[in-house]
């Protein structure tokens, strides 16, 4: 079993972390919420009083954190991480960040660093069932893998260090656009007289199935599992798909590639967070499409 330190504990770190405890790892952990840093140790974790006390003596050092800025000063900024950490140690960033960032980063550690970020929101977080798209080299990768594996149960390396960002945003973009047009469509047959149920039988088994309707339909019933059952509590906010898809949008403009449909989810999205619905479950744009306000 490895020693990890972890730096990160928030809807998705805290859970990532106790599954790790669950395999048997010893984890270290730290977080600037003492509260979340607790939650974590009552599974059986040990605290540090800082990012760069966490990484010393491990074997492995992850970061979970909410931006780019984050990541870069937890790892050659104040956070101090890429300096505490042994000079063999597997590092590893979990967050969801630019790839600008993330490659620079990895550069700058001067050693094997993998950008991981992950899909399955906060509940494939808590059943240890999350995808990792992993950008490095494959060496690490594969020595990576047993730690991913106790946390997910996809793991796919795509590439070069960066690599695991760009899949990350793709996807992030593909679901807001594919989530954007199944909330138009469960509104404009309910108002056709058509039953969200009726809709959903047909399209969840036709040409039109896709997870943002299968698993994570935005309508209470059809799915008993997604966010509309439970007035749209989160497994992704609203929020961090806005993140998403503007950090989508700059890597299309660096690439010098044209994503209208990318850029209109964004627009969607903007909108609905602005409007205050940022704290609410992504599918929950529902919500602003039925009352009229997407146009």
């Amino acid at each position: 079993m490895a020693r990890i330190g972890f730096v990160g504990l928030g809807r998705m770190g805290a859970p990532m972390a106790r599954n790790l405890v669950k395999a048997g790892h010893q984890v270290v952990v730290f977080d600037i919420v003492q509260a979340a840093v607790d939650s974590v140790v009552a599974a059986g974790a040990t605290a540090a009083f800082s990012s760069a006390a966490a990484a010393q003596d491990a074997d492995v050092v992850i970061t979970m954190l909410p931006a780019g800025e984050h990541v870069r000063d937890a790892w050659l900024g104040q956070g101090g991480l890429s300096k505490a950490a042994r000079v063999d140690a597997l590092l590893m960033d979990c967050s969801t960040i630019d790839v600008a960032t993330a490659r620079e980063v990895a550069a700058a550690s001067g050693r094997p660093f993998l950008d991981a970020p992950v899909s399955g929101g906060v509940m494939g977080a808590e059943a240890g069932t999350l995808t990792f798209m992993v950008g490095g080299e494959p060496a690490a990768v594969e020595r990576a893998r047993p730690i991913l594996e106790a946390m997910g149960k996809t793991i796919v390396h795509c590439g070069d260090a960066g690599a695991g960002q760009v899949a990350k945003l793709c996807n992030n973009m593909m679901l807001a656009a594919t989530m954007a047009v199944t909330s138009e469509a469960f509104v404009m047959a309910e108002k056709l007289g058509l039953s969200a149920q009726a809709l959903y039988d047909v399209c969840s088994k036709s040409t039109a199935m896709s997870w943002a309707l299968n698993t994570y339909c935005p309508v209470p019933g059809p799915a008993p599992g997604s966010p509309a059952n439970r007035d749209y509590a989160p497994g992704f906010t609203a929020a961090l798909m806005r993140k998403d898809l503007g950090l989508a949008q700059q890597a299309a403009k660096d690439a010098g590639v044209a994503t209208p449909v990318g850029a209109l989810a964004l627009s969607l999205y903007d909108r609905f967070v602005d409007g205050g619905g940022g704290a609410k479950d992504f599918s929950a744009l529902i919500t602003m499409i039925r009352e009229g306000k997407s146009s």
